[in-house]
């Protein structure tokens, strides 16, 4: 087949199909390709698809979306060509949406939130106010965040009912199971929420006046939830939030850590809230992650906040994402003291073992939210991340694995994973609630992305497969 001769256009990707001779020029915008033109590159007819018969004509004949083959009496059947696919397990090179929330340059290791450095974000502002950057694209006045502090506190009431459903599991249960009851009980609680699917017209879709109380009221959902599961494990008295105080500072009032000096109406402890403030921005938002993703999934098909918000945490709660900040503290315990690391890497570059907090997709170089934790770690909380045995074994890993060519060849770089767990154990907060209130500090970030979604047009995500038969067809 003849090849012509093609004009190129600047900034595109040109393309020649070798199946059909033929070109393609495929507009290259943010260094990104549309998948829809992937889509308008087409094979051979494929024998084994046919549509339904119809009159031959001129348009059937000339359509160059399919082939046509002529029966006996006349009419034709329509041999349909699909249009290309791209194979990407782990959607590692594909873009599912455009935003304007968060930018990573995972080679320089940078990461942005609304065009603001995470290091100046560290230390110049508290995570009530990425919260607000987040989701809002501001920093808040304190009037607006007193706005959102009642709507938040006042919401986080639970109910007998929230109350009864995570009382019923017996104390020892895992802490995700009873947290994605307490959220399930707080949707059907909220009546905007659980008829949202009900409604002829989308309730939150193109609405945010009806979106953005249902976020926040999301959001306290969990934090209550969370500190009633903590409470109800641990067999501690809960406090209920106040419209008044923050998310982070109601948190941890309701999970029983209060100032002991102050007398009367409890207040939070002061120096866990400020270390959450902190220590919450390095985990506001990471992009697409797998939870993000898996919220935005659920958004698609026009679900409510809370339904978006508990497949976020179903991801999140997993080995390789959120979980691995719980996973890499228990493997501290079974490597046992900093003699046995060595080992124990020999035993991952084996395969034998594996290693948490150690690499990860999107950065490849240093992660910038690595130092800002070693910040925390050696600020007023020094002395009590030094009581903690495990501590030793983490930073002995983390030096042993940065000089090995193993790892350094593969551009594996620590994460702030591997110190994730540290902060709270030297808070005090037992080792069963990381993970959650882990989850916690990165709701705003996916709720955010939940939120952005909803100014752009509905589109339920649909991806596609490549089918492989098993089946023998005998010739």
């Amino acid at each position: 087949m003849a090849i012509k001769p093609v004009k190129i256009a600047q900034d595109c990707l040109l393309v020649l199909d070798s199946r059909t001779a033929q070109s393609y020029q495929i507009p290259i915008k943010d260094n990104a390709i549309l998948g829809s033109d992937i889509g308008n590159i087409v094979g051979l007819a494929d024998p084994d698809f046919e549509e339904e018969e119809g009159e031959v004509n001129s348009h059937t004949n000339g359509n160059s979306n399919g082939h046509v083959k002529s029966t006996a009496n006349g009419t034709a059947v329509r041999r349909k060509q699909r249009g290309l696919s791209v194979l990407d397990p782990g959607l590692e090179n594909i873009a599912i949406m455009k935003s304007s929330i968060t930018f990573i340059d995972g080679q320089r290791g940078i990461i942005k939130f609304r065009d603001m450095m995470i290091e100046d974000l560290f230390r110049d502002y508290v995570y009530e106010d990425v919260m607000h950057l987040l989701i809002w694209d501001e920093i808040p006045t304190e009037a607006k965040k007193q706005d959102t502090r009642i709507i938040m506190g006042s919401a986080g009431v639970p109910t007998e009912a929230v109350r009864k459903v995570i009382e019923s599991f017996p104390r020892e249960a895992e802490s995700y199971h009873m947290i994605l009851a307490g959220m399930a009980a707080f949707a059907s609680g909220d009546t905007i929420i659980a008829t949202a699917r009900h409604q002829q017209k989308p309730v939150f879709h193109g609405n945010l006046s009806q979106a953005d109380p249902a976020l926040l009221r999301t959001i306290q959902y969990m934090a209550t939830t969370t500190a009633l599961v903590y409470c109800h494990k641990h067999n501690l008295e809960f406090t209920n939030p106040d419209p008044s105080q923050s998310l982070v500072e109601n948190l941890v009032m309701m999970m029983g850590f209060h100032d002991k000096e102050y007398e009367g109406k409890p207040k939070p402890d002061a120096r866990i809230v400020e270390c959450l403030n902190k220590l919450w921005i390095l985990y506001a938002d990471f992009e697409m992650t797998a939870s993000t993703a898996a919220v935005l999934q659920a958004g698609s098909a026009l679900s409510d906040p809370v339904s978006c918000a508990i497949s976020g945490i179903v991801a999140g709660h997993g080995p390789l994402h959120g979980g691995a900040i719980e996973l890499a503290y228990e493997s501290f315990g079974k490597i046992g003291s900093p003699e046995n690391v060595k080992p124990y890497i020999a035993a991952v570059k084996a395969q034998k073992a594996r290693l948490f907090g150690y690499g990860h997709r999107v950065l490849k170089n240093r992660d910038p939210r690595g130092a800002l934790m070693k910040e925390i770690m050696g600020g007023k909380l020094a002395e009590d991340f030094a009581r903690n045995p495990m501590l030793q074994i983490a930073l002995t890993m983390d030096r042993v694995a940065r000089e090995d060519p193993y790892f350094i060849e593969r551009n594996l770089h620590v994460n702030v994973d591997l110190y994730g767990s540290f902060p709270y154990i030297a808070l005090g907060f037992h080792k069963d609630a990381i993970t959650a209130v882990t989850i916690l500090s990165r709701f705003a970030g996916p709720l955010a992305h939940w939120r952005e979604s909803l100014t752009q047009p509905i589109k339920l995500w649909r991806p596609r497969q490549v089918y492989e038969s098993n089946v023998q067809i005998p010739m």
